[in-house]
């Protein structure tokens, strides 16, 4: 069987399975984010703290 897809009823009222219509190239793993919303609050944090010394 070359579509091995679960099709769903025609009675769903049209709605659509946005898993299977697209795969991003681009992935993260959950590790990853956390480690890149740490990075923006301390960025975030060195603002609040420094920003008026280093922007004006």
């Amino acid at each position: 069987m070359a579509d091995d897809r679960i099709r769903m009823p025609m009675g769903q009222g049209g709605l659509v399975r946005y898993f299977d219509e697209y795969k991003s190239k681009i992935e993260f793993s959950p590790g990853v984010v956390i480690i890149m919303c740490l990075v923006v609050m301390a960025v975030i944090i060195l603002l609040h703290y420094f920003g008026k010394s280093f922007l004006g």
